[in-house]
């Protein structure tokens, strides 16, 4: 897996998403989630595993009881099992492939650096600006300013806001001076490592064909 190309990872990824989404015997969703937990337990992510599920646990808890409400207890477990292994296979995907080995092999597959960039950019960005937010939110709380999720706390809201707002445009700007700084938009670009597809990627990509193939079958007979 570690040796795959990242569009293979990506490929691979969204295959096991779809089959995820279409898989409808419980015991082969419970298989398909317990797949992609063992491996990420023998790639030693485990424990970042854990920590990413502790903070979705309120999502998964409350599309639980929502399905055990309208769809009933059957549907309910699928949803979750369907939510939980797609969370697990997004962060396996970004723990064995980082945004810029993402973006170059783009970039080399002819996808347009416009797009590209944007993309790399929110993945890289979005953390930034979340870790800045939650800065914000407690040095506000602590001055003594309320800031509940509740309308009492409505008129409170700008001073949350206008911080985050002034962080996120200075952070643009300093990011568009980087830019033109490194020559954004030049048709000659370099590539620090070249992007190949090997053997072991087609192979891993015609498995995940088939693997999506007999999904596809298999919802069709049932």
């Amino acid at each position: 897996m570690m040796e795959l190309d990242p569009r293979t990872r990506l490929f691979l990824l969204f295959t096991f998403v779809v089959i995820v989404m279409v898989t409808q015997p419980l015991p082969v969703l419970a298989a398909e989630a317990l797949l992609i937990a063992g491996v990420i337990a023998a790639c030693g992510f485990m424990r970042a595993w854990v920590r990413i599920l502790r903070t979705v646990v309120l999502m998964l808890v409350f599309l639980f009881a929502f399905y055990v409400w309208t769809l009933g207890l059957s549907e309910a477990v699928m949803g979750v099992l369907r939510l939980s292994a797609s969370i697990s296979a997004f962060f396996l995907f970004f723990q064995l492939t980082t945004v810029e080995d993402l973006g170059n092999a783009l970039v080399q597959s002819r996808v347009p650096y416009p797009f590209v960039f944007v993309l790399m950019t929110a993945m890289q960005f979005a953390p930034v600006l979340s870790r800045q937010a939650r800065d914000v939110f407690d040095a506000q709380r602590a001055r003594g300013i309320r800031l509940e999720m509740d309308l009492a706390s409505a008129r409170n809201f700008p001073a949350l806001l206008a911080p985050l707002l002034i962080q996120a445009f200075t952070l643009a700007e300093q990011l568009a001076e980087a830019l033109e700084a490194r020559g954004f938009g030049s048709p000659h670009r370099t590539f620090m490592r070249e992007y190949r597809l090997r053997a072991v990627d087609w192979a891993a990509a015609l498995c995940g064909v088939g693997a999506l193939a007999l999904a596809i079958v298999l919802l069709r007979q049932g």
